[in-house]
């Protein structure tokens, strides 16, 4: 019988400890505020009900064990994730947002977080860290119910707040304009650095593998089709192999005059900035195929609404169709001598 999986990505905004200063425009969240995210956030997983989420802006591994400890589905859940490191001058522990994975299925292995890039990609002098993710990739092995493994990668490009250097500020268009310059440069170069990590773990051996993400941009993006290897021509026979595949675009449900998805509003605009990238794997155009995308939820219902506890983000959720694994050949049978 074919089997029904749900992947889903949710970016929760800033999700920290009560009194956490993480940025100077931002003001620390009060207990009764922390509270209320706790409780929304939980439910809003609950709502999702997907067997493996990737979540975004995750800056304490704590407040997350505290949201799952309100879920209704995910008390027993695997949590996979990363405390960023301590200042290596100060010793103080660093609030920076990181990525996490929360999965009813089981894993293969321990998950592995990418701090630093592959060889080949590197940012411009004058960028801080110019040898790494700002937020480091998240790569697990899950199991699937028929014993099939997939990768799955959580990941969190740069986003385009505007980089500003040595006090700058929009005041001056030009200096407006190169710290939006330096931050497309930083998303861009961290396209590349994930595209070579794939193509990597193309050559160490090929599984299916699922995408869960905060692209800071929109599935038409240079940086995006960068990561789904778009325009490359690969082997002849082989053009699918190592791409990536944007799942609102294959799922077999889609309704064009109902496409109603955008997770993103900013200034006005309705934009699709979080993705689930699936590779040939899950296809129906490929040979290769295990699966296929059946549909696409977009849970945006939230951005709309004047909840402060709420996230920024809507929620992309995927359900994907298993193909029933490929008999075993029958061994003839060897007829009894009488």
């Amino acid at each position: 019988m074919p089997q029904d999986i749900r992947f889903a990505t949710f970016n929760v905004c800033n999700l920290s400890q009560p009194g956490a200063k993480l940025y100077d425009n931002l003001a620390p969240l009060t207990p009764d505020e922390y509270a209320a995210k706790v409780v929304w956030t939980a439910q809003q997983l609950d709502q999702l009900n997907a067997d493996v989420i990737g979540l975004q802006e995750i800056f304490s591994m704590a407040a997350l064990r505290d949201v799952l400890a309100h879920s209704s589905r995910y008390r027993d859940a695997t949590l996979c994730g990363f405390d960023p490191a301590p200042d290596p001058v100060t010793g103080e522990p660093r609030l920076t947002p990181q990525v996490a994975l929360i999965s009813r299925l089981p894993l293969a292995g321990p998950a592995t977080a990418y701090m630093v890039f592959p060889d080949g990609a590197t940012l411009p002098d004058g960028h801080t860290d110019l040898d790494r993710f700002a937020r480091a990739p998240l790569h697990a092995q899950v199991v699937l119910p028929d014993e099939r493994i997939v990768d799955v990668l959580v990941i969190h490009l740069k986003s385009k707040r505007p980089d500003y250097r040595h006090g700058d500020s929009n005041d001056n268009p030009l200096l407006y304009a190169q710290a939006n310059l330096r931050s497309l440069i930083r998303r861009g170069t961290e396209a590349v650095a994930l595209r070579a990590l794939l193509s990597a773990m193309d050559r160490d051996g090929r599984r299916p593998r699922i995408i869960l993400g905060d692209f800071n941009d929109t599935i038409e993006a240079v940086t995006t089709t960068i990561v789904m290897g778009s325009g490359c021509a690969g082997v002849a026979g082989e053009e699918l192999s190592g791409r990536l595949f944007d799942s609102n675009q294959i799922q077999l449900g889609r309704d064009r005059l109902r496409h109603v998805g955008y997770t993103h509003i900013h200034e006005g605009h309705y934009t699709t900035i979080d993705h689930v990238l699936v590779s040939e794997e899950f296809n129906p155009a490929s040979p290769n195929a295990v699966g296929e995308v059946l549909d696409v939820t977009y849970l945006n219902d939230h951005l709309l609404q004047d909840k402060p506890e709420a996230s920024d983000h809507g929620q992309v959720l995927v359900r994907l169709r298993l193909y029933p694994l490929p008999s075993p050949p029958s061994t003839p049978s060897t007829p009894s001598i009488q």
